[in-house]
């Protein structure tokens, strides 16, 4: 069964600071990119750039962690190594 929802890297770590540099979400989301003619980026289709209440945030399919397994472990652990909030969400936009 796919899994469903959505997991967000929020761009605040653990310890309630701002993550820098201040395009690390463009970065991350540019390094799972592909390139299609004209040399123009693709961005991957499971992987979102997000502002949330202004925090820029990563947003990620949940049905990736079956997909592409390795490539879903390379975004939560770069989260994980910088100490970055994660959100496992089934609504996307967040609802209040």
């Amino acid at each position: 069964m796919a899994a469903t929802g959505k997991v967000i890297i929020q761009g605040i770590t653990e310890s309630g600071g701002k993550f820098r540099p201040s395009d690390w979400a463009e970065r991350l989301c540019g390094s799972v990119a592909s390139y299609g003619p004209g040399r123009r980026i693709i961005f991957h289709p499971n992987v979102k750039l997000a502002s949330i209440e202004g925090v820029k945030c990563v947003v990620i399919d949940a049905s990736l962690e079956e997909d592409d397994e390795m490539l879903f472990d390379f975004l939560t652990d770069f989260a994980n190594e910088n100490k970055l909030k994660i959100l496992k969400t089934d609504t996307f936009p967040l609802e209040n």
